[in-house]
């Protein structure tokens, strides 16, 4: 029976002539799920089994709604084309590209995501993420480029199609740094190109919680969504602090679903990290999340659902897409008091320039005393940290006095006191991720809204018959 319904569901697929059966963007239910980066594999390099798999490996039930595909990473590459890094999937080192491009030929991905949609779920592909470097020099360039991605992603065709036959159902952008000018002319192109086409394509972004994004906010202003998977994590404003309502802030974004989005059904997902190794803070069980999720669905009715980073983790950690998902769909009951979350987070966060570093674990909750390092951890830029924590840095053992972000102890905004000489220096070199020996290098910007970082890992090499895992989206 498989064998017979595959096939058919796929060419409809092909040539356009069915909208995918089963999702339903006004959905209250729906979890949405980024593949493609392999986060599990780069922080627990050694065990090979659980790192990421095909794509159709997570399409096997009805846990999982919609799939962004995570990253396309380059927009501008050899020979004019964009670029993509599915990591130990697909990627330009481990497969063929077309002929005068960095364009990797991951056709041998077709079949996946057909037989995904085939079960009623989306699958788009994520534009952006690592390198926060890619950016229009005029409206006719973003214009352009919104052809390229219908011809190559979408209901148009090329000769370098990187999935082949499969037609994806829309573009998910993470914008990370650099200028947005000219993307509303992108969106606004795409969107007119997917509204001629012949079926339902979707556009949807991942800002973080600081409202309004740095990045994205004045794109999400001029043009219409269909969904935002808000990055509840790794900020002030993260799941961690949901019972803070000077900091939880989902009510600002619903606010703003309701009050200022072109598109006024936009749906806003409350996105977190699938494990606490996916994200640099900000993780919570499956049964806190799911309350959480609950208690916001019955107050807010912009709420679509969940985002989970990534695939990769939820299923290391003991299915947690399939936790989250048993709490939308029914579940335990919501908490039977929760506060009104009417109070908004300020707008603006003080203003950083996050330098190149290196990547370290988890913020320090250490209680140790001054001048006695304990095991508290090295200061990185790409941490947020609140009132109480301690770091190292240059030697000294530093306290916050505020909450800040890549804010350098002993620098002029006086967010660190200085408690002086450590009582022992072991733990002055930067933690690694894991156990293991990796360096991370974070692109440079400024901004004046604090936001988590995307790091690019080098090239881990193994044995294991597994490709390799490269780069990974750490909020």
């Amino acid at each position: 029976m498989v064998s017979s319904v595959l096939p058919i569901a796929s060419a409809l697929l092909i040539f356009g002539a069915s909208e995918v059966l089963g999702f339903t963007n006004s959905a209250t239910d729906n979890l949405a799920v980024y593949w493609g980066q392999n986060s599990y594999g780069a922080t627990h390099t050694s065990d090979t089994a659980n790192w990421q798999k095909n794509l159709s490996y997570y399409c096997q039930d009805d846990t999982i709604d919609a799939i962004p595909m995570a990253f396309l990473n380059v927009f501008f590459g050899t020979g004019g084309e964009p670029s993509l890094d599915l990591s130990n999937i697909c990627n330009v080192n481990d497969d063929a590209v077309f002929s005068g491009t960095q364009l990797p030929d991951c056709s041998f991905l077709a079949s996946d995501i057909q037989a995904c949609q085939a079960r009623g779920k989306i699958v788009t592909m994520s534009l952006g993420g690592a390198t926060g470097a890619n950016t229009f020099s005029s409206d006719s360039q973003a214009s352009a480029f919104a052809q390229t991605i219908w011809d190559l992603l979408l209901g148009g065709s090329s000769n370098v199609r990187p999935f082949g036959s499969a037609v994806l159902d829309g573009i998910d952008l993470d914008i990370e740094g650099g200028s947005t000018s000219y993307y509303t002319t992108f969106v606004s192109s795409l969107r007119s190109l997917m509204n001629g086409g012949s079926k339902t394509y979707y556009i949807t972004g991942a800002p973080q919680c600081p409202f309004p994004d740095a990045y994205m906010g004045s794109i999400i202003n001029a043009e219409g969504f269909d969904a935002l998977y808000v990055q509840f994590y790794n900020n002030y404003c993260g799941l961690s602090n949901y019972a803070n309502t000077n900091d939880w802030n989902f009510a600002t974004w619903d606010n703003w679903a309701k009050t200022t989005s072109p598109n006024p059904n936009v749906k806003i997902y409350i996105g977190a990290p699938a494990a606490s190794t996916a994200a640099g803070s900000g993780y919570v069980d499956v049964g806190t999340l799911g309350n959480i999720a609950q208690a916001v669905r019955a107050q807010y009715s912009s709420f679509g659902g969940v985002m989970l980073w990534d695939a990769s983790q939820a299923y290391a950690n003991n299915r947690f897409d399939s936790g989250v998902k048993a709490y939308l769909t029914g579940g335990t009951a919501a908490p039977t008091s929760t506060s009104s979350h009417t109070t908004t987070a300020p707008t603006t966060a003080p203003t950083s320039t996050t330098p190149t570093s290196t990547h370290t674990s988890t913020t320090s909750t250490s209680t140790s005393s001054p001048g006695s390092c304990g095991s508290v951890s090295a200061w990185v830029a790409n941490v947020a940290y609140t009132q109480g924590n301690q770091v190292l840095y240059n030697g000294d053992l530093w306290t916050a006095t505020q909450w800040n972000y890549a804010e350098t102890p002993g620098g002029s905004s006086g967010a660190w006191t200085d408690n002086g000489a450590c009582a022992s220096n072991a733990a002055q070199a930067p933690v690694k991720v894991a156990s293991f020996s990796i360096t991370t290098t974070v692109l440079s910007r400024t901004t004046t809204t604090p936001e988590p970082m995307k790091v690019v890992v080098p090239v881990v090499e193994t044995q294991a018959a597994a490709k390799r895992s490269r780069s990974f989206k750490l909020d």
